[in-house]
């Protein structure tokens, strides 16, 4: 007898006949999952139902409990802290706020203490707000230790009892402190800091009592309101002083101190020997709690590896070029290694080889050098890959995935739907087997995932059984053809975070939800967990940095290239001129905060642009739109050298401060300087009117040429003042004929402006209609000063009264290029100082 194994055809019939069981176990579990689905929904009503009623017990008025109910985590949270306190037949309404706060401000490292905390406020031993936050912070450094009763009882203040008479006595000693600056605001004087001033000395008195001591008092002292109380006040105009220029040492200029998160932003993360501490709870609706933290074998282990170091990790996917909100990332990752002395990885996060060039890993490598940082070791998601196929082999074997057969389209809908899988609660055999087919390539693309087992009941729709691994029959550019299977990030970021022993996992606001999947995923594969902490992801006005627009904006040419100086791209950026130490310092002032939603103006990153190009660039002069301008009483053969200055505050006496610019009988200035009627707010040049040409001599209007139409000018005949008697107001830029009859050195100028009209256009539906048409302006035939001809590619100068310029990577040696980096106008900067 041939068995099945044996004959190819037994082995076809046995294969179908598992198929078409597994198929109608699919269809029956679906038809169930209708039916668990309708009930689940009535389920959740009953229980908000039954929430709203228990935090009405508890003295919430209907506003507030209503509000509560809308939240999931902190329903949940307040539920677990009233049946822990014994207290769902109902309690005090000063109690129930109590409660409150303590479901929603309770320190998750101390979760094991919380129980205690509410044996004391439902006895009335702790019973303010102040005395509830006291607990807090005394209990966050506590953590999971045993807690020291007596010392927990001192910092609460439990069983101190303040009498109105040492209330009344504390009031009466502020208020005579503060008696003679009371008596001279009256009733605009701040209560606030005098109720912070009672509280100081009496902590644990009653702030109702307190309050109303200090508004019978201030009574008592001003009597009633007057007409002048009643008025607002009005603001001095500040009186125009005589500026007076005194060169002062730096010791004698006032300088407001920075605050110590302005020193330090990362003053905020914890040491890696904290890493045992609760910060992160996980919710499920079928389960208890998970509250992720390491064990004390997982955590001596980590830190036995690294040594207590600090490490972090910057792991940009290379599927484009890096925009400045990866200079904002790159800040936080490597900047906390370095301030801690520790180690920052540039991982690839190269899991989906049809996105990913080797145009853009080199790319990557070289922009965070030139951004200052260096990567303590470069690896790639993909050096991990046997290592993450294995423990996919373990989540399954632990009964925490499963190979599924749905469409892409159908995983959507069932997500959506919050249903589960037909194929969810296959055996663990069955899944192996089908896991191991799909590595050797014997599964068709698109016709199986591993999925994670999570929670498709969650209100976190990032724990509905994310994908682990998909088929991809494409080489990968770093792995080569050794895998045609490849994990999702949602599985392989947490796990190398962990293999890495990274120790702060940090990343951008909208990864915020994953938080979850992140420690379930780590939790059940019993593997050392990072902390991780999200902050504020870096928006501009008027750009967008989707990579998906980005690539777009590329790949059809609305612009030149990812290194186009419109995009907010690193190398646009650099190309425009802009250099990291500005944008770090952009980046730093920002400051790392967890405020979403923000943007910020493009404004702000021109200021630090300018503060930066004003203390490097050197001084030069370029004429974009030439008028001749003739000087009538300079012999025409005469040509003479000026100085002109490299940096406006540079030393008279060094030579290098210098350069030489030609002053003949033919000039040009810009069009824009001359006009043929005057006024008074003008200070170009026009008809009988004198202005002074930089580093030269002052000229007077004596005639105007202009052509047949009699309306366009083209030229202007002057005289010239070599003497500089005359005082004019007004001063111009311009460039000479080297010699006569000879046009000065010709370059390109290219005048970049904002690419988007509007300032949020990613929110637009057709927001390619929105690109500025001006955004690139080329002026193919400026006129420059000689010295500029020995520019090099990335130097950068102030055209003066222009802006600041660099010069182009297209630059070649007959021609010159130079982009705008940023005009000289800064509305921001006065604003923002």
């Amino acid at each position: 007898m041939v068995s099945s194994r044996e004959n190819p055809q037994n082995h076809f019939i046995t294969e179908n006949v598992t198929f078409g069981r597994v198929y109608y176990r699919g269809l029956f579990q679906y038809a169930i999952s209708r039916k668990n689905l309708q009930i689940s929904e009535q389920l959740r009503w009953r229980k908000m139902v039954e929430a709203l009623d228990l935090f009405l017990k508890i003295g919430l008025d209907k506003r507030t409990a209503e509000n509560t109910i809308a939240n999931n985590k902190v329903t949940t949270n307040l539920v677990a802290v009233i049946n822990e306190a014994a207290v769902t037949d109902g309690c005090e309404r000063s109690t129930g706020n109590l409660l409150y706060t303590v479901a929603t401000k309770f320190p998750a490292n101390a979760l094991v203490h919380r129980p205690k905390l509410l044996e004391y406020i439902v006895s009335s031993k702790i019973k303010t707000p102040a005395q509830v936050e006291a607990a807090f912070a005394f209990l966050t450094v506590t953590g999971s230790e045993d807690l020291e009763i007596s010392k927990f009882e001192e910092a609460c203040g439990v069983g101190v009892e303040v009498s109105l008479e040492d209330i009344e006595k504390t009031v009466d000693e502020i208020f005579e402190e503060k008696k003679s600056a009371i008596l001279e605001q009256r009733y605009r004087t701040n209560v606030g800091d005098l109720f912070a001033h009672v509280r100081k000395k009496q902590p644990w008195a009653d702030p109702k009592i307190v309050k109303n001591l200090i508004d019978s008092k201030l009574y008592a002292l001003l009597g009633e309101k007057t007409a002048a109380d009643n008025e607002k006040p009005v603001k001095k105009k500040k009186e125009k002083s005589v500026k007076v220029e005194v060169k002062s040492t730096p010791e004698e200029t006032p300088q407001q101190t920075p605050s110590e998160e302005e020193l330090n932003p990362y003053l905020i993360f914890p040491s890696p020997e904290e890493n045992y501490k609760v910060h992160t709870e996980v919710f499920f609706s079928d389960r208890p709690v998970l509250r992720a933290c390491n064990s004390k074998a997982l955590l001596e282990k980590h830190l036995k590896t690294t040594g207590g170091k600090v490490l972090t990790r910057f792991p940009p996917e290379p599927n484009g070029y890096l925009h400045i909100g990866h200079a904002k990332a790159m800040f936080v990752d490597f900047g906390l290694a370095k301030e801690r002395e520790g180690g920052c990885y540039l991982r690839y996060d190269d899991t989906n080889p049809e996105a990913e060039k080797k145009e853009y890993i080199d790319h990557i490598e070289e922009i965070v050098g030139w951004m200052g940082w260096k990567p303590f070791k470069i690896t790639y998601t993909s050096d991990y890959f046997q290592e993450l196929y294995d423990l996919a082999v373990e989540l399954i074997r632990r009964g925490h995935a499963y190979v599924d057969h749905q469409s892409g389209d159908e995983i959507k809908e069932y997500r959506e739907k919050k249903m589960n899988s037909p194929w969810r609660d296959r055996p663990i055999s069955e899944s192996l087997k089908l896991f191991n087919d799909m590595k050797c390539g014997l599964i068709e693309e698109g016709k199986a995932t591993l999925r994670m087992k999570q929670d498709m009941q969650s209100d976190n729709f990032n724990m509905y059984d994310l994908i682990a691994y998909r088929i991809k029959f494409t080489p990968h550019p770093h792995a080569g053809d050794k895998w045609c299977i490849y994990p999702s990030y949602d599985y392989a970021h947490c796990i190398v975070d962990s293999l890495e022993n990274i120790t702060h996992s940090l990343c951008t606001l909208e990864f915020e939800t994953r938080r979850a999947s992140y420690y379930w995923l780590l939790d059940a594969l019993s593997l050392y967990q990072p902390y991780v902490w999200e902050y504020s992801r870096l928006n501009i006005t008027n750009t967008v940095m989707s990579k998906r627009k980005l690539n777009r904006l590329v790949t059809e040419n609305y612009v030149d290239g990812w290194d186009d100086p419109r995009l907010m791209t690193l190398a646009g950026l650099r190309r425009r001129g802009v250099t990291s130490t500005a944008i770090n310092g952009f980046v730093r002032g920002i400051g790392i905060t967890r405020s979403d939603g923000s943007m910020i103006r493009l404004e702000r990153l021109e200021y630090h642009v300018r503060e930066e190009l004003n203390k490097t660039a050197s001084r030069t002069m370029v004429v974009l739109h030439p008028l001749k301008v003739v000087i009538t009483n300079l012999e025409g053969s005469l040509v003479t050298e000026l100085d002109a200055k490299k940096w406006p505050d540079a030393p008279g006496d060094n030579p290098s401060s210098y350069y030489k610019v030609p002053f003949s009988k033919v000039v040009y200035i810009e069009q824009s300087d001359f006009r043929m009627k005057d006024s008074k707010d003008y200070y170009g040049l026009a008809p009988g009117k004198t202005v002074l040409l930089r580093y030269a001599y002052p000229i007077k209007c004596m005639e105007v040429i202009l052509s047949e139409d009699k309306q366009t000018v083209v030229e202007v005949h002057v005289e010239y003042d070599p003497d500089k008697k005359t005082k004019p107001k007004g001063v111009l830029h311009w460039v000479a004929e080297p010699s006569p009859g000879v046009d000065p050195l010709k370059v390109e100028v290219r005048l970049f402006d904002k690419l988007f009209l509007s300032e949020n256009p990613g929110e637009l539906d057709k927001w390619l209609d929105d690109l500025n048409p001006d955004s690139k302006v080329v002026i193919p035939c400026a006129y420059a000063v000689p010295s500029l001809k020995h520019a090099e590619v990335d130097d950068k100068f102030q055209f003066e009264r222009l802006g600041y310029f660099v010069a182009d990577k297209d630059s070649t040696p007959e021609k010159l290029i130079f982009n705008r980096t940023v005009t000289l106008r800064d509305s921001y900067g006065k604003a923002w100082k």
